[in-house]
């Protein structure tokens, strides 16, 4: 059975870090493209950070670059967004996605709320 399930989500003062946590299990995870998706009220689902099953090749939405981290430990089935100098437009609920090419394979997990405000 297929399962992520994100944490390490909540408040956080502007300027401040969180390290979120997506920890899958019941797939071949070392062999699927991690990525970490958000979704504001009334906003569509956008890519926040994706990183390659091989090779640790890395890409960062515009909004988010310099500031966020992706990583994964292929040993503890994980992948970790690092997010610093954290702004109230980062407030939303952040998804982890894997994903693999042939065949067509994608999971999702349910989501952990980052709200930052003051």
């Amino acid at each position: 059975q297929v399962q992520i399930v994100e944490s390490g989500g909540g408040l956080v003062q502007p300027g401040g870090s969180l390290r979120l946590s997506c920890a899958a299990s019941g797939f071949t995870f070392s062999t699927y493209a991690m990525s970490w998706y958000r979704q504001a009220p009334g906003n569509e689902r956008e890519l926040v950070a994706g990183i390659a099953s091989v090779g640790g090749s890395r890409q960062y939405a515009d909004s988010v670059k310099g500031r966020f981290t992706i990583s994964r430990d292929n040993a503890k089935n994980t992948v970790y967004l690092q997010m610093n100098s954290l702004k109230p437009e980062d407030t939303a609920v952040y998804y982890c996605n894997a994903a693999r090419r042939l065949p067509l394979t994608v999971y999702w997990g349910q989501g952990t709320q980052v709200t930052v405000s003051s």
